[in-house]
């Protein structure tokens, strides 16, 4: 089957005969001329050899090409017809006929680039000429941009090119022409470069041979008369027939009568480009080529061209691709002259064409195509035009888009010298199309070739700032913005920025150009005229794009982190693994490698270090003090532009140049510092002084190899020449001497050096110096050389030598710096900095992503947050103020990983002054905040990121809980969070916002009537209620503030930092009420935050504890009446005692921080008794297993009796006066000393616990010898039984005024009891009931403190209580008013301020609930009455439950200490212990209830106290005891029976006394053996006598008066039988204590002794002579002396040491005399005769003073009463 491609061909060939034959010329010619006509025989020929093969590759392709291209060539053809063959020609390469791995391929290519390159054709009208044209284009592109282009050789491509170009840039052709075939060049462009990798950088001598072959021309395009016309010979197909006309047809085509056809003579270029990933686009099908517009849109995309190294792959592209021509090409050697086809075959091309192999194009084409490109670009040249340059530019653009040219030098050093040359001085231009693209080609480079091109860069960026900044005005505003883009494009390079800061700022000579740029950017971000335009927001774009990669590499690294550890597990694992472990371990390494390794770039294998640096990554501490070096220099540099010695000496002083100075350092300095002044150094050079200096500085040059006349121009660059002869001559023998050294002698002498270079500076001067040219015609080369006849020592220079010097020195000047302006000075400028690019000087540090974004963000934090503020407050845009808040978020982050905290304080400072919370007055704040879009962004911001990174916030805080003080205000807060817990409230909980009432509701009531009247019509309807606008409002701002979350804050504060904690802490502690910013309900506010806080945080509060509490203290300690914020205090530190006394290292600093409800002023106090009852009951009942220390359960006692029962908190407590100035007013508790008795300082805010226990010890009444052993061990026991005694009462205090008969042993603890509240009442006893009645909760350290508390309750709770309430209850209640009244009026006095609230806002639920119970007491006496009844049945219930389990309770203590180590302190459970400790205080309550005024109460009491006197564990006390017991419990009770406690009940009264008496006969007659051994017992006897005689005359009934006489009978008979009255000693047989008996009874009961005993009373005198009797006193009372009768007595022989002081009694008469307002009777013992039983003793007998009116026969009449004791004793 015959190939279809032959079918083609023959088509074609019809189509172009008939054409031809059709001409007009051939009409009249018969068929034998057809034979003639070579071209018609030549398409016979082909059409011969095509009749007879199979296959169309069985025949070269040059075989069925050639006829056609003759056609082409041919210039007798007409337009239409070489169109035709063009078309054809088209068609072939199209469809792929011409095989690329044809051997005959090459040759084939050429001869056809080369036919269409000087394609010839007879024209007739433009229009159809251009048809012809544009055909030519066509099959240009087709042949370079098919896979058989590859053969076209380097001279080929340069005229395709060139053809292109022409028609490019032929004004005359038509615009669609033009533009088609501009579309060819980029598409050709794109194609050669993207192929640049494939192109190999040839040796130097092969890269000059061929930079003369090939030229390709810009200037004079459009001058026909320039053109070359050119033959060529065709090149023979190999194995044809040669031609038959030998002459080569003339290479001429006329466009039109005037004028030729562009074409291209072989020329060249040198250059190269940086490889894109992507391959050029291929050509399309010819019908869209045709149209010249379509470059690659149809054609296959650029990524589907990037396979060109897949060399040894023959396949075709997708077939999804409309292109049906397959794009490979070889790799590996196409330049090579053995010629690797794509299929990999290897040829050597035969093909001779003059005498050389047809070698495919390589770099040599692109190079000049290249240079050619840049000098397009060039706007000194003339030839070039607008529309040359541009198109310059744009081919330029596609030229670097296509490939990467870093690896070629011969392109690179194109770049680095014209290219921005051009490029920057486009730059300058004002047409902004050219201004654009240089701009792009600039970024292009930039972006790949910054490496090569520091100095570059640094230009092109100063340039940039200087369009910024410009002021000029008639610069267009597009090209400030196109600038600015350039420049946010440039920052968002990865790392560029970085790079600007390592390789400018931190470089010594360069300028800081990040910083610059920062500081610009920042500057332009903030609008002058407060309008927003496009060129801010580009500024604060690239202020962003700094922080965006910042934040970027930020994120990286907290992946990185948690990856690392996994990867380091990884490699592990996988160097353990067996199974494939090299493969494993290696691809690990390979990864771990890439993760951690710098990316470094690809040309070279390690970057150059500059010399700066200690390593190619220096750390900040290095960079920070090269920029101080920096600043340093340049400080020195301005000094010696001024001065050149201060300079020096300046830097001398800083270090920086050594000292005495070294002339080859500061030669160095001189060189290298471009910032110098040139005519200050050649002056300080050249100084007679500094001549070592000047050698030095010689030595800098490298002149070795240079002629004279080069060395000369390098010296002089270096300085400006001064002007005077002999500093010149200096200058230039040193140099001479210098250049003469290193080049070997050259001249005969150094003077024939020096004289050479002296003319050659002449030389200079004459040809260049305009006002020498203007007076002589410039020297010519003959008068030159005749100048310097005989100079070289009497001979010659080198004639050839001084004519190159001549013409070097006359086309090129040599510039003295500062002399020149305009193109010469920038030509100069512009080669000092290509010569400093290739010193090490221009090595450009090429770092990875991320390295230096510390000290970057250090530089750019500050202007970046504040141009974000600006434009967040200033723009409207919704998009623009997401921007800045993202920018806010990514600074915050950025900040947060690094711990910047000062930079997130001022983000958060800044955001919370736009949330407008802190500025808006509260009644407006819901309004304004809940319309306020922007403001409620700026909220959620704030709240977002302080729950995100609160850790590194510190300032900060303050801001935000002044925002969350003022949404509390405007009660804007979830209401989770003003709630707060409460122990009185029966839910639990309590709000903190208050609600409104009137502070008095009939006053306001007027008032509002009267404002009603007054208001107008407008404030009325204001007053109406919210609008619907505002309500909307206010509930958009409650949503916001749900989502911002403000609660998050304080649960989420378990995870900051300490100090970030404590700067929280401080934030809301600062927050206390004062007359301006805060009152008591934010304080209130805060402080709960706190507390809660606090909670959250338990597991680290021993850190922050000390700062609570001092804090607590303030506000619980130094307020002088209760306000709401007090109440809350005292909650707040009873809520934390009860959830931090389980936390053992912290539960001792708590219990000792309760000590400060004991410091609050008594008043006060009171006032949150209630609060402070139901926490401690809360407290007690949750950790009264966790308090384990005496001191501690002293606090808790002590508050519960101060709150209970009213009882003023010990004066240790209170602060003393001094310490009011003192801010904190307490110590911290560590700084409490614990136990040392003489510590007792009361500088400091309150006493330490043990000094209270020494207070008490000084009132005590003396001890029981066990209180003495055990003080003297070193313990402080609390307790015994000298707690029961009275504390006595100041002088002439009230009390004593009132009731002077105070008994010395009084049933009372002698408490001044306080008013106290009911309920506060009921909740302790309930406490102290919950303690007594859990066994496990009563231990040794608290057993005494309990039974005191009880004690203090009974009397707190006797009568009800109504001792308190008829004395105080009308001060109570005036009070509370009064001070509701107050807080209204402050409140008012306030809001009249017109700063906050409004004033109505005084009283408050919470204030009205303390008092409901008052009122209620006034009220409903009723239901007080059974809650008091029931308190002191429970009372006398706890008292009987502790006496009976007393006992058992102290032995199994003593059992348990008997195990353990004695630690000092012992446990005796004998009976005087449980006496004085438990048994005596505890029947001393149950008798104060006995004189209860409530009958109740009393009956209970009395049967109570009897059960527990006949109680069968009291049998075991002893005769002293027992005596304490008639003393301490008995007889005070009947002496306070005897007064009219009850004038109600008088009958009740009368039983009451009589069941006393019976019980008092009755102990004394069960316990009479014991007694009668005691040596007091007839003072004793005497007592119990007096008793009767009182009762006998108290009642008003005649019950007393019956049973009384029958008690003593009983009494007297008993004792009689018991044989106590006989004496055998006495005459009488009786014993004194029987006349004395009967002389006291007769006063009461003169009768009885008869009824008794029948005997007759013996007269006499009343006591036997030799006796002291004190017993008997006479009516009249007699003054006793009490220092006669005062001498030791305790209830044990021992005497009291004197560690305890023992008051009111002393050991020796020397000792100071009591406290008490007067000493006690004493009574002597009696003489011997009298007492019964056991050795005579001498103790006293203490008796009541209140018993000796008693004594008197004359009845008890209420008289006025003595204002004290001592009167009535005297």
């Amino acid at each position: 089957m015959v190939d279809k491609s032959i079918y083609i061909v023959q088509g074609e060939i019809g189509t172009v005969v008939g054409a031809i034959k059709r001409n007009s010329r051939w009409n009249t010619h018969t068929p034998l001329d057809e034979e003639q006509d070579p071209l018609l025989n030549s398409f016979g020929h082909l059409k011969e050899i095509l009749n007879h093969i199979q296959e169309l590759s069985d025949v070269e392709p040059n075989v069925f090409l050639r006829p056609f291209l003759e056609v082409v060539r041919s210039e007798d053809t007409t337009g239409p017809i070489t169109g035709l063959a063009l078309t054809s020609v088209n068609k072939f390469l199209s469809y792929g006929l011409i095989d690329a791995d044809h051997e005959a391929a090459a040759e084939a290519i050429e001869n056809m680039a080369d036919a269409v390159t000087h394609a010839r054709f007879v024209g007739t009208d433009p229009a159809s000429d251009e048809v012809v044209l544009m055909k030519i284009l066509q099959v240009l592109r087709t042949l370079l941009l098919t896979p058989v282009g590859a053969h076209l050789t380097n001279e080929s491509v340069c005229e395709i090119m060139q053809s292109c170009f022409r028609i490019c840039f032929e004004m005359r052709l038509s615009e669609l022409l033009r533009k088609s075939a501009e579309h060819t060049l980029v598409d050709m462009v794109q194609l050669l470069f993207s192929r640049l990798p494939q192109f190999k950088e040839e040796a130097k001598s092969f890269v000059g041979a061929n930079m003369k072959k090939l030229k390709m021309r810009a200037g004079g395009m459009s001058e026909s008369s320039k053109w070359k016309k050119q033959k060529r010979s065709p090149r023979p197909p190999r194995h044809m027939v040669r031609r038959e006309n030998g002459e080569n047809p003339l290479c001429y085509a006329s466009l039109s009568p005037s004028g030729g056809v562009p074409f291209i003579e072989p020329g060249s270029s040198t250059s190269s480009l940086l490889a894109s990933d992507s391959a050029a686009s291929s050509t399309s099908s010819p019908t869209t080529t045709d149209s010249g517009l379509d470059t690659c849109s149809k054609a296959t995309s650029r990524e589907d061209l990037s396979d060109l190294e897949q060399c040894n792959s023959a396949t075709a592209l997708p077939g999804s691709e409309p292109d049906p021509l397959p794009f490979l090409w070889n790799s590996s050697s196409i330049h090579d002259i053995d010629y690797v086809n794509p299929r990999g075959v290897r040829f050597t091309p035969s093909t001779q064409r003059d005498g050389a192999s047809l070698i495919p194009y390589g770099l040599p084409c692109l190079r000049e195509l290249f240079r050619f490109l840049i000098s397009l670009t060039n706007p000194q040249d003339r030839h070039n035009t607008d529309a040359m340059m541009h198109m310059g530019l744009q081919l330029l653009t596609v030229a670097l888009e296509s490939a990467h040219i870093t690896n070629y030098q011969s392109l690179l050093g194109l770049v680095k010298d014209e290219l921005c040359r051009h490029l920057f001085q486009l730059l300058s231009v004002d047409r902004m199309n050219l201004y654009t693209s240089s701009i792009r080609v600039c970024f292009l480079l930039f972006e790949s070739l910054r490496v090569h091109l520091k100095f570059q860069l640094e230009m092109y960026l100063k340039k940039l700032i200087d369009i910024i900044t410009s002021e000029n005005i008639k610069m267009p505003f597009e090209m400030k913005e196109m600038a600015l883009e350039a420049l946010v494009q440039l920052w968002r390079i990865p790392s560029f920025v970085t790079e600007l800061y390592i390789n400018y700022d931190c470089d010594f000579y360069f300028s800081n150009l990040f910083e610059d740029l920062t500081k610009l950017l920042s500057k332009n971000a903030f609008p002058v005229s407060g309008q927003l335009y496009t060129t801010h927001l580009l500024s604060l774009e690239a202020l962003l794009t700094v922080i965006d990669s910042t934040e970027a590499h930020c994120q990286a690294k907290v992946l990185n982190s948690t990856q690392q550890d996994q990867s380091d597990t990884l490699l592990a694992e996988a160097e353990a693994s067996t199974t494939n472990g090299t493969d494993a371990t290696a691809a690990l390494r390979w990864k771990l490698i890439q993760m951690f390794i710098v990316s470094r770039p690809a040309e070279k294998r390690a970057p150059k270090k500059p010399q700066r640096f200690s390593s190619c990554l220096p750390d900040s501490q290095e960079l920070v003090d090269i920029r101080t070096k920096k600043k340093l220099l340049i400080t020195g540099t301005e000094q010696f532009n001024q001065k050149s010695k201060k300079g020096i000496q300046f830097l001398q002083e800083k270090g920086l140049l050594s000292s005495p100075l070294d002339n080859d350092q500061v030669a160095q300095w001189l060189r290298e510092n471009p910032r110098l002044d040139k005519k200050m150094i050649g002056e300080y050079v050249s100084d007679r002084k500094n001549m070592e200096l000047l050698d030095s500085f010689v030595n800098t040059f490298t002149f070795q190899g240079l002629r004279i006349d080069e060395a000369l121009r390098l010296y002089l660059e270096a300085f400006r020449l001064p002007g005077e002869a002999p500093v010149i001559q200096r200058l230039l023998e040193t140099f001479t001497d210098n250049w003469h050294k290193v080049n070997g002698s050259p001249f005969v002498t150094n003077d024939a050096g020096f004289a050479l270079a002296y003319a050659v500076i002449m030389l200079n001067t004459d040809q260049h110096n305009h006002n020498v040219r203007k007076q002589n015609i410039p020297m010519t080369i003959e008068q030159f050389k005749k100048n310097l006849k005989g100079v070289n020592g009497n001979k010659d220079f080198d004639q050839d030598m001084l004519e190159d010097l001549y013409n070097a020195i006359k086309n090129e000047e040599i510039v003295m710096p500062d002399e020149q302006s305009g193109l010469v000075k920038d030509n100069y400028v512009w080669s000092v900095l290509l010569h400093r690019g290739a010193t090490p000087e221009g090595v450009f540090l090429h770092l990875p992503p991320g390295s230096y974004d510390h000290d970057l963000f250090t530089m750019t934090w500050g202007p970046t947050i504040a141009a974000l503020s600006y434009v967040f407050d200033k723009s409207l845009d919704d998009n623009i103020i997401q921007k800045a808040i993202t920018g806010f978020r990514k600074c915050a982050m950025i900040a947060a990983h690094y711990g910047f905290s000062d930079v997130f304080d001022n983000l958060i400072i800044s955001l919370c002054k736009f949330t407008t919370l802190s500025s808006e007055s509260v009644e407006n704040l819901p309004t304004v905040f809940g319309s306020n879009n922007k403001a409620q962004t700026a909220a959620k911001t704030v709240f977002d990121l302080a729950h995100r990174h609160g850790n590194i916030l510190r300032e900060g805080w303050k801001n935000i809980m002044d925002a969350m003080l003022q949404l509390f205000r405007a009660e804007l807060l979830p209401k989770a969070m003003v709630e707060v817990e409460d122990f009185v409230e029966p839910n639990g909980k309590i709000s903190l916002q208050r609600v409104e009432t009137p502070s008095n509701r009939g006053e306001s009531a007027v008032l509002s009537f009267v404002n009603w009247l007054t208001l107008s019509g407008a404030e009325q309807s204001g007053l109406r209620g919210p609008s619907t606008e505002n309500q909307e409002a206010k509930q958009a701002a409650i949503l916001c503030i749900k989502q911002c979350d403000p609660e998050k804050l304080i649960t989420e504060s378990k995870f900051l930092q300490l100090e970030s904690l404590q700067e929280l802490m401080k934030a809301l502690i600062s927050v206390t009420p004062d007359e301006e910013t805060y009152d008591e309900e934010d304080a209130a506010f805060c402080l709960e935050m706190l507390l809660r806080i606090i909670l959250e945080n338990r597991d680290r509060v021993s850190c922050v504890w000390q700062t609570v509490r001092d804090h607590l203290c303030h506000l619980c300690v130094h307020p002088n009446e209760s306000c709401f914020l007090v109440e809350r205090a005292v909650v707040g530190l009873l809520r934390l005692a009860i959830r931090l006394l389980r936390r053992e290292d912290i539960s001792s600093q708590v219990l000792l921080s309760l000590r400060l409800l004991l410091m609050m002023k008594p008043p006060v106090l009171s006032r949150v008794s209630r609060e402070v009852a139901f926490g401690l009951h809360e407290l007690l009942k949750t950790n009264a297993a966790n308090i384990h220390s005496t001191d501690d359960w002293f606090t808790l006692f002590s508050l519960l009796e101060c709150i209970g029962a009213g009882v003023k908190p010990p004066a240790s407590f209170q602060l003393a006066s001094t310490s009011t100035d003192n801010d904190t007013g307490a110590l911290s508790d560590s700084e409490l000393p614990s136990h040392h008795v003489s510590e007792v300082s009361l500088d400091r805010g309150y006493t330490s616990d043990s000094e209270i226990y020494t207070e008490h010890s000084k009132t005590r009444i003396p001890r029981s010898t066990t209180d003495v052993d055990v003080a003297s061990s070193g313990w402080l026991v609390v307790g015994k039984d000298d707690l029961e005694m009275s504390k006595t009462p100041p002088v002439n205090s009230k009390a004593q005024l009132n009731n002077p008969l105070v008994n010395q042993y009084s049933l009372t603890l002698g408490q001044d009891l306080g008013q106290h509240d009911t309920k506060s009442l009921i909740k302790c006893v309930e406490t102290l009931s919950f303690i007594v009645r859990d066994a496990a909760h009563v231990t040794p350290d608290n057993f005494e403190l309990c039974v005191r508390a009880i004690r203090v309750f009974v009397e707190a709770s006797l009568n009800g209580g109504y001792r308190n309430h008829d004395k105080k209850k009308s001060h109570k209640y005036d009070s509370s008013k009064s001070r509701m009244r107050k807080k209204a009026g402050g409140r008012d006095k306030e809001a009249g301020g017109g700063t906050r609230r409004a004033g109505s806002r005084a009283s408050n639920q919470r204030l009205s609930r303390s008092h409901s119970d008052e009122e209620e007491d006034e009220g409903v006496p009723a239901s007080y009455h059974t809650v008091s009844l029931q308190v002191s049945q429970d009372l006398l219930d706890l008292m009987h439950t502790l006496h009976t389990r007393a006992a058992s309770i102290y032995s199994s203590w003593a059992e348990e200490q008997r195990h353990l180590e004695a630690a000092g302190r012992k446990i005796e459970a004998d009976s005087q212990t449980l006496w004085t400790s438990c048994w005596c205080p505890l029947l001393q309550g149950i008798a104060w209830l006995c004189c209860d005024a409530r009958r109740q109460v009393r009956m209970q009491a009395l049967t109570y106290l009897q059960r527990a006197l006949l109680v069968h564990d009291l049998q075991t006390l002893d005769a002293t005891e027992w005596e304490s017991c008639f003393n301490k419990v008995l007889f005070p009770l009947l002496t306070k029976l005897l007064d009219n406690i009850s004038p109600a009940d008088v009958s009740g009264m009368e039983e009451t006394r009589m069941r006393a008496c019976t019980l008092l006969s009755k102990v004394f007659l069960q316990h009479l053996s014991p007694l009668l051994s005691l040596p007091t017992f007839a003072a004793l006897w005497l007592t119990i006598l007096d008793f009767m005689d009182k009762y006998m005359h108290a009642g008003s009934s005649d019950l007393l008066l019956e049973a009384i006489p029958e008690s003593l009978k009983n009494m007297l008979l008993v004792m009689d039988t018991a044989g106590i009255f006989h004496s055998a000693d006495s005459r009488t047989g009786y014993s004194d204590l029987w006349e004395i008996t009967w002389e006291r009874i007769v006063c009461f009961l003169p009768h009885l002794r008869e009824e008794l005993f029948k005997q007759t009373v013996i007269p006499g005198t009343p006591c036997r002579t030799g006796t002291t009797c004190a017993y008997w006193v006479p009516p009249s009372p007699v003054p006793v002396n009490p220092a006669e009768t005062r001498t030791s007595r305790s209830d044990r022989s021992s005497p009291v040491p004197h560690s305890i002081p023992s008051v009111p009694l002393t050991t020796s008469p020397a000792m100071s005399p009591s406290p008490l307002s007067q000493s006690p009777l004493i009574l002597q013992p009696l003489a011997s005769p009298l007492q019964v039983g056991g050795p005579p003793m001498s103790l006293p007998i203490i008796l009541n003073p209140a018993l000796i009116e008693a004594t008197s026969p004359v009845p008890l009449l209420p008289g006025p009463r003595p204002t004290s004791l001592s009167d009535e004793v005297k």
